[in-house]
């Protein structure tokens, strides 16, 4: 930016900052707090809705289909309404708000129309028959869209790559091995297997198929696609694998696999988390019901009853609209929002935070030694889970957040001290006893980092693992260094920090794996570097400072869409600005000592002036990632504390005698 440029730009930020006067500020902070406030649910806890794009709520209606449940008219019309309206104007459906289509997430949106009874006549079904066809057909679809129209009987099994459930029995030091993938994969997978074994058929008593969105018919394909992400010479290799198991499988000893069945059976069975489910995640749930059924279970059984009343707990039914989430979000909501409220003040928010935690506490997971411990054996468990409860699969993310607000809670009252003192040192513990050697935390295992695995077949959406990423590592960076500990004092701190440090862009920024994208990476890493007391001056913040500041919309607001998780991505491309994402930004360029720049005074004036009359702001846009280039989420709550939070440090940072922000985010 030239100086003359620079200057016009300070001129027109003072100029629109000048509207927030500390009365407005202060207005804004106390609307957004109370409305947060009146949300909280009466045992302490927030939770907010999770949405999807299309697949989660069509696969539940072609569930229920599959099972032969009786037909809910008045549900399923609901969910009909929801899927009409999220269609993109070129006939399919994206992965997120003003994404591209996704030939699998139509494939699976146009069938769960058609079962609910829509016509393929009506003009929104042409539209997405026609727009499906352009793409080369349903067969184009990724393996777990191919493997729910195989139990449908409307693709071959032979379009569905080989997975047998033997896999059960490999020793852990061969190449693939259900510890070596991610706990997501490992939950969803291993009863994929012994549906793959069993090949049941959707009982589909309305006999709907989709025939017609194949442009070859299915029976005649022998090349299915791979995932954009394989590439020569292990595709090959992985490819001339599967078809060599294609051919064996058959000939394996039943024995063998009655052994692999009843194994996998056990591990669902174990895991199955009562009316959570097993891994507390959609696909998995379905799963394990789907396999429950194929076996024979009566629906009276408690197994059955159990995983099937775990799907009903993701509902959202709405007067016109129903649609299913992939997971439930109690635990990280609530510890978000009490972060938030902590930074807003007030005299109704003390007693609200200490019943959040009070909620919290109890949740953490002491005594379940979780899967994570096939890499790190002998680590006491100390973690908390994501939803309300998942207690094999607690993860660093959620873990650190809680901790650092009970840290703060704890910071502002004595008492609370000793109150929270065990938890917080089983916590730390466990986290650094989940390290991975590189110095970084992936989510929920250590060293899970088999890259080879994602050239499988089977994982053409290329997110079997669960590596260490910026974000994650940040996160617990800002946990310990929140709980007193330094650098060169600190060994786990030390490795993490240098992590970090090699994990920054060439353009300032860093990568966000479970937030979109590289704004909420740069805003974490930022946290991290400055509570581990990083000076501001430092060349890593500096480029990240710089780089914030060169990708802020001309409104004063933040924005990054899911086409930055691209395999070719090339650099940040511009997109509409958020509420969520500006908070980020601000929040990350405050902790890096720049509560005065002239960029922040924008930011701020973008979140106020965006503010609606509910005391919150409107955001349809998905700003959150399951899976890179596969899924994406839309949190619901971040648009309710994320801004509230940035608008109150920028306040306590101004009338503060010190710039510096002194927690860990």
């Amino acid at each position: 930016m030239t100086t003359n440029a620079a200057a016009t730009f300070a001129r027109s930020v003072d100029s629109a900052s000048r509207d927030v006067s500390g009365h407005d500020l202060e207005a804004a902070i106390s609307s957004a707090r109370n409305s947060l406030l009146a949300l909280q649910r009466p045992d302490g806890h927030f939770v907010f809705e999770l949405e999807a794009d299309a697949t989660i709520p069509a696969e539940y209606v072609l569930m229920r289909h599959y099972l032969g449940e009786p037909v809910d008219t008045v549900l399923e019309e609901k969910i009909a309404r929801y899927l009409r309206r999220i269609q993109s104007d070129d006939g399919g459906w994206p992965l997120f708000h003003d994404g591209v289509s996704n030939i699998s997430a139509a494939v699976k949106a146009y069938y769960a129309l058609k079962m609910i009874g829509d016509s393929p006549d009506a003009p929104h079904m042409k539209k997405a028959r026609a727009w499906i066809l352009a793409q080369g057909g349903a067969s184009h679809s990724n393996v777990f869209t191919r493997n729910l129209l195989a139990l449908f009987g409307s693709i071959p099994w032979s379009g569905v790559p080989v997975m047998p459930v033997e896999i059960m029995l490999l020793p852990r030091w061969f190449p693939f091995h259900i510890d070596k993938i991610s706990y997501w994969a490992r939950t969803v997978l291993i009863p994929l297997t012994v549906l793959n074994a069993l090949k049941p058929r959707a009982r589909n008593p309305k006999g709907i198929g989709i025939a017609e969105l194949f442009a070859t018919p299915p029976e005649q394909v022998r090349n299915w696609p791979k995932g954009p992400h394989q590439k020569f010479p292990w595709s090959q290799v992985f490819g001339g694998i599967d078809r060599v198991l294609r051919l064996v499988e058959p000939a394996f000893p039943k024995s063998l696999r009655k052994k692999s069945i009843d194994k996998a059976v056990a591990f669902v069975t174990e895991r199955l988390n009562g009316e959570d489910g097993l891994g507390a995640i959609f696909p998995a749930m379905v799963n394990s019901l789907l396999v429950y059924d194929a076996l024979g279970y009566p629906q009276d059984h408690p197994d059955y009853v159990t995983a099937r009343g775990s799907i009903e707990k993701l509902l959202v039914v709405k007067d016109d609209e129903a649609y299913c989430q992939p997971c439930l979000s109690p635990v990280w909501d609530t510890a978000l929002a009490a972060h938030a409220l902590m930074e807003s003040g007030g005299a109704q928010t003390e007693q609200s935070v200490d019943r959040a935690l009070a909620w919290l506490k109890p949740l953490q997971v002491l005594d379940t030694v979780g899967d994570w411990a096939a890499t790190r054996p002998g680590v006491r468990p100390g973690g908390w889970a994501f939803q309300y409860a998942n207690p094999y699969y607690p993860d660093v993310d959620d873990t650190a957040v809680v901790v650092m607000a009970m840290d703060r809670a704890a910071g502002r009252d004595a008492s609370k001290r000793e109150q929270y003192r065990e938890s917080m040192a089983r916590a730390r513990e466990w986290i650094a006893g989940v390290q991975s050697k590189n110095g970084g935390w992936g989510a929920f295992d250590a060293d899970n980092t088999y890259e080879y695995l994602n050239q499988i077949p089977f994982s053409d959406h290329g997110a079997l693992l669960d590596p260490p990423t910026a974000d994650v590592s940040a996160r617990c960076v800002s946990m310990l260094a929140q709980l007193g500990e330094r650098r060169d004092t600190s060994a786990v701190l030390d490795k993490a920090l240098a992590y970090l440090e090699n994990t920054q862009e060439k353009d300032g920024s860093w990568y966000g794996r479970w937030g979109m994208n590289y704004i909420y990476g740069t805003w974490s890493v930022l946290c991290a570097l400055n509570a581990a007391g990083v000076d501001p001056s430092a060349p890593p913040m500096r480029k990240a400072v710089d780089w914030l500041v060169s990708i802020q919309n001309s409104d004063g607001g933040w924005g990054e869409d899911g086409e930055s998780y691209s395999l070719d991505y090339k650099g940040y491309e511009r997109a509409p600005s958020t509420a969520s994402q500006t908070a980020w930004a601000l929040m990350g360029l405050m902790a890096a000592g720049e509560v005065d720049h002239p960029a922040v005074k924008k930011g701020v004036t973008y979140l106020t002036s965006k503010q609606g009359s509910d005391g919150f702001w409107g955001e349809e846009r998905f700003t959150a990632t399951g899976f890179p280039r596969v899924f994406y989420l839309r949190y619901h709550g971040y648009s309710k504390f994320f801004p509230l939070w940035a608008l109150a440090r920028y306040r306590n940072l101004k009338s503060a005698n010190t710039k510096s922000v002194l927690v860990g985010m």
